[in-house]
């Protein structure tokens, strides 16, 4: 089976990723477990803005259906939940 050889590498690849990963997040300050607590921190923030934007985008084409700014007012929508992620899903300060 020698087309097996690529998928392997990808397999390994992505074994590798994950191990560098846990290297580097490892070597933050407070240790695995809570750059793990930030990560599951911000997953749940980009479900509620994914929701948000998935709520508020049919409002937008219904309300603009006519209109020229339809995909101006999603696009502008999405830059700031993105903003507002950036904003929100910053580290909190460390104690020391």
């Amino acid at each position: 089976m020698p087309h097996l050889g690529s998928v392997k590498s990808v397999i390994l690849g992505l074994v590798v990723l994950w191990g560098l990963a846990a290297v580097v997040l490892s070597f933050r300050p407070g240790g695995l477990r809570a750059q793990f607590r930030l990560m599951a921190r911000r997953f749940r923030l980009a479900l509620i803005l994914t929701g948000a934007f998935l709520l508020a985008s049919p409002v937008l084409a219904l309300t603009l259906s006519g209109s020229n700014l339809r995909n101006g007012a999603s696009t502008v929508l999405a830059a700031l939940l993105a903003v507002l992620f950036l904003f929100l899903a910053q580290d909190p300060p460390v104690n020391s």
